[in-house]
């Protein structure tokens, strides 16, 4: 289902920068997501794909599609995953830029803009695409690692426990900070980049998708990029705490893919079992401590 009616306030003749926004029981914070990417420089449409909310979410996006023309939205039945709802989000707009925007992250008025900015003077001088992130921290100011990581090593990781923290520091001497991967809390790229990598690769269902997009578009030629001076507030784990158990499944379902698909033909078969034993390993101990701590809130 598209909502396709309300009146365009958009005034911004440079607009040509399509938000897709991806739901998932995100009443609590898409009402100020929306009012925020409305208000944003450069927005020419913005796509809400909402994957089968029952907390009121679709209800507050068709306020914002009967006020603003510029907002539709594609309500699913169910939840194909979030990289599918990105797909479905893009290709049902026609901008030349795309901006994959958390429903809680609060974008200032001229985040998305300057970024664009950033992308074409990062394109015209390295002659290529350009994929970018940026800075984000939480309600309180306290930054978020994962908007800057490395790729994962999980052969490494294996014989070092440090090889698992993927986050990078900062380094405030750059405007623009090459790294092998930013956050799927917000990225910002050019449509030509998108269909070239045939978007986000749709097996996987919940986490793991943003790096694997940003290694297919590393291989792709494109450059990967956090602006450090931008940053935006993200408000984490709003839709995750409704199903903790089935996001820790899907997070390492989602690594164990990312291996199979990427590193694991580079090592033998013993190797290869220790990853699958490890990746499952932490996934029972997430999924038991996320068990534990909701038949105790239960129990109060």
């Amino acid at each position: 289902m598209t909502a396709e009616t309300g009146a365009d306030v958009s005034a911004d003749l440079g607009a040509d920068i399509a938000a897709v926004v991806v739901a998932y029981r995100s009443a609590e914070t898409i009402d100020h997501c929306l009012q925020r990417l409305r208000a944003a420089e450069g927005i020419a449409q913005i796509r809400v794909v909402d994957n089968g909310s029952t907390d009121g979410t679709l209800e507050i996006v068709q306020r914002h599609a009967l006020a603003d023309a510029r907002v539709r939205f594609i309500a699913n039945p169910d939840n194909p995953g979030f990289g599918t709802a990105c797909n479905q989000g893009a290709f049902a707009s026609a901008s030349t830029w795309l901006a994959f925007v958390n429903p809680d992250c609060w974008v200032e008025p001229d985040t998305l803009a300057r970024l664009r900015a950033h992308a074409q003077a990062l394109m015209s001088a390295q002659g290529g695409d350009a994929l970018l992130g940026v800075g984000l921290v939480d309600e309180a100011g306290v930054r978020d690692g994962a908007a800057r990581r490395r790729d994962p090593d999980f052969a490494a990781m294996l014989r070092s426990a440090s090889a698992r923290k993927l986050d990078l520091p900062i380094d405030p001497s750059q405007t623009l900070q090459t790294v092998p991967a930013i956050s799927g809390a917000l990225m910002f790229l050019p449509r030509t980049l998108m269909e070239r990598i045939q978007g986000f690769d749709q097996d996987y269902r919940l986490h793991a998708e943003d790096l694997d997009l940003c290694r297919r578009a590393r291989e792709a030629g494109a450059s990967v990029a956090v602006a450090n001076d931008l940053r935006v507030v993200h408000v984490r784990g709003v839709s995750s705490r409704s199903r903790p158990v089935f996001v820790e499944w899907h997070k390492h379902r989602g690594l164990w893919r990312y291996f199979r698909k990427f590193d694991a033909r580079r090592h033998g078969a013993a190797t290869r079992a220790a990853v699958w034993l490890m990746i499952w390993a932490r996934g029972a101990f997430a999924i038991l401590g996320k068990l534990t701590r909701s038949i105790m809130r239960g129990g109060r």
